[in-house]
């Protein structure tokens, strides 16, 4: 017994010292005024913690306390450099609740401000620390113990490790066996050239196992009928099981490079949504789906955040025994990163996530969905701006999407920033704020929605065009969707917005947004199933090629540009025949770049049948 009261006396204390340390992130005449009563408090709260000897509360609030600590940090070194008062700083409640300690109807007002505004913990700070001053105010002491009693608990978050760490040590033990195994190793397939290694398959079935541990230590926690837990976790692993075995069928080798890169992109959002699921099926309002999407951000960030500390703990470590000349094998350099992402990737959700409570119920740690709120609301007047300024360079710049691959994915990767911008500053909109306030953040959501769709139509347009001039590759088909679904849910936004009443527009945005989860994941499916099929070649009709046309097919992206050294003919290989480009305007204009133009010897090239010339018009094709 007395070995125990020790080491937890000495855990507290350490714990003490580097909440210390933390603390000198803080102004100094911030740290001066209210660290003795932050230390005393943070004091408290983890003597508490200890006695009642769980773990797995221990770590929600030290990773609790050190968010919350990021966020005022940056706050209070905002406010003294412009010399500003930020309303809900840490300890801006302690002279009122001094003022009234003896008026119990102002006392309870104030709680219920604090309560509105977000600030509960900064009120129970307040109490905490006058009441150290006045033991005997009875009033202080009934909110005290009141306010101890509710955070205890609020605490009770359960974490069965008895099933956490093996059901992640056995995901990373597959992380690791996965990585190690060549034969697990994804291989780019067909034409006369070897298999060519693309990636570990880990990549492909790290995100469905995941889920599959995941949702049986939810099962096991929520006590929820075995079978919709089956059908959730099977779904991804049979989406993985299917790419794996059916990619090869996409035909040339940048189709199937293509395919795979989305299969990797798409199985872990199908991964995800088979957890939702889980969350969501008995609770399928608009709502429920939105209070799930902010606990996966929530994942995120926590796993983000576990995911950096564990790797420059490993490179650090890794460094140090450099320096002493000791070389980590492969095989263990496997096992700490990818063994550690397996580890972390339940973790980091099973304690996040709480299987015992509906969405609605879950709780978030202090201040996270406030903060997320007030940066995205900052940043759409933002947006606003500087897509107005873009759009007014469109013109000036007419053809460079349609010209310009990479412009182009530039275009398609702001889209998607900018409707999780319009998701994120409407999700958390708090339901207290001001009328004015009220109307401005519509105005803005409207007018950045607005902005956005014009912009996903010129997008979409240069999508297009390149595929009429070219053809259709897995990469373009996705895309395509996505953006089709964008604006989709960019017109109904406006749709909504303009039948609904001045108190009803989130309601409207909750519904689009629910709505656009579903349509997502429809559209990932579609993805996952239907590519391979989509894209198959003709594999004879290949193989009656020259061998080094078949190289060059097998090998290289579309479109295939063919031309020998003793010719200045360049031709377009489509359908197992060469297509004649009667000069280098036409070239150009088709958006063709001169580094995608493949030499072969000529009498492989004029081996090749003659196919219709490019334009149609252009008069009988010369043999190179």
């Amino acid at each position: 017994m007395q070995r125990g009261v020790s080491a937890q006396s000495t855990i507290l204390e350490w714990l003490i010292r580097c909440y210390r340390l933390l603390l000198y992130a803080y102004p100094t005449h911030f740290r001066q005024e209210y660290g003795i009563w932050m230390v005393q408090l943070f004091r408290d709260e983890v003597r508490v913690i200890l006695q009642d000897g769980n773990t797995a509360v221990l770590l929600h609030f030290l990773l609790q306390t050190a968010l919350d600590l990021t966020k005022t940090v940056f706050i209070e070194h905002i406010a003294a450099l412009f010399n500003l008062h930020i309303e809900g700083e840490i300890m801006s409640y302690h002279d009122a609740v001094k003022a009234l300690s003896e008026n119990p109807a102002e006392l309870e007002q104030l709680y219920q401000d604090a309560v509105k505004a977000g600030q509960k913990k900064a009120f129970q700070q307040a109490i905490d620390a006058n009441f150290q001053d006045a033991p005997s105010n009875l009033l202080l002491a009934g909110w005290f113990h009141r306010l101890q009693f509710a955070a205890k608990k609020a605490k009770q978050l359960i974490v069965e490790w008895s099933w956490v760490l093996p059901l992640a040590l056995l995901n990373g033990l597959l992380f690791w066996w996965l990585l190690q195994e060549e034969q697990f190793t994804m291989q780019l397939v067909g034409g006369p050239n070897a298999p060519q290694d693309f990636l570990p398959i880990v990549f492909l079935v790290g995100a469905p196992l995941t889920a599959l541990f995941l949702l049986i230590y939810f099962a096991h926690m929520n006590k929820q009928n075995w079978r919709i837990t089956a059908v959730s976790a099977t779904i991804p692993l049979i989406a993985a099981g299917y790419v794996y075995f059916i990619y090869g069928r996409t035909g040339v080798r940048p189709f199937q490079e293509q395919y795979l890169t989305l299969a990797l992109i798409h199985l872990p959002i199908l991964a995800w949504v088979c957890v939702g699921i889980f969350f969501l099926f008995r609770h399928r309002d608009a709502k429920s789906r939105l209070q799930f999407l902010l606990k996966s951000a929530e994942v995120i960030v926590v796993g983000g955040i576990f995911v950096g500390v564990l790797f420059a703990f490993f490179g650090i470590t890794i460094d140090l025994f450099d320096a002493l000349n000791v070389d980590f094998s492969e095989s263990l350099m496997q096992l700490l990163f990818g063994g550690g992402l397996g580890i972390v990737s339940v973790i980091a959700p099973a304690i996040i996530y709480n299987p015992t409570l509906p969405p609605k119920e879950q709780s978030s740690f202090q201040g996270f969905q406030r903060l997320i709120s007030a940066v995205m609301q900052v940043l759409l007047p933002l947006t606003f701006l500087v897509l107005i300024i873009y759009i007014g360079f469109i013109p000036a710049n007419f053809r460079a999407p349609f010209d310009n691959r990479d412009v182009l994915i530039t275009y398609n990767v702001m889209l998607f920033a900018v409707v999780g911008l319009l998701v994120g500053a409407t999700i958390l909109h708090p339901t207290d704020s001001p009328p004015e306030r009220d109307r401005w953040l519509r105005r803005l959501v409207l007018g950045v929605t607005v902005l956005t769709l014009v912009v996903s139509l010129y997008a979409l347009s240069a999508i297009i065009f390149r595929t009429i001039n070219d053809r259709l590759t897995p990469n373009r088909m996705a895309f395509i969707g996505w953006n089709v679904i964008n604006i989709g849910l960019l017109a109904l936004v406006l749709a909504m917005q303009w039948q609904a009443r001045a108190n009803q527009w989130l309601e409207g945005l909750y519904r689009t947004f629910s709505l656009g989860t579903a349509v997502y994941t429809a559209w990932v499916i579609i993805i996952i199933l239907t590519t391979p099929w989509f894209f198959n070649v003709n594999q004879g009709q290949i193989e009656t090629l020259p061998l080094t046309v078949q190289r060059v097919v097998f090998e290289e992206p579309s479109p295939v540009l063919l031309k020998c050294h003793r010719s200045p003919h360049i031709y377009l290989l489509d359908n197992g025949e060469k297509r004649w480009i009667d000069n280098i305007e036409t070239f150009n204009e088709r958006g063709y770049m001169w580094e995608d133009v493949n030499f072969v010897p000529c009498e492989e090239l004029r081996a090749v049948p003659d196919g219709n010339t490019i334009p149609a018009n252009a008069g009988s094709p010369p043999q190179p």
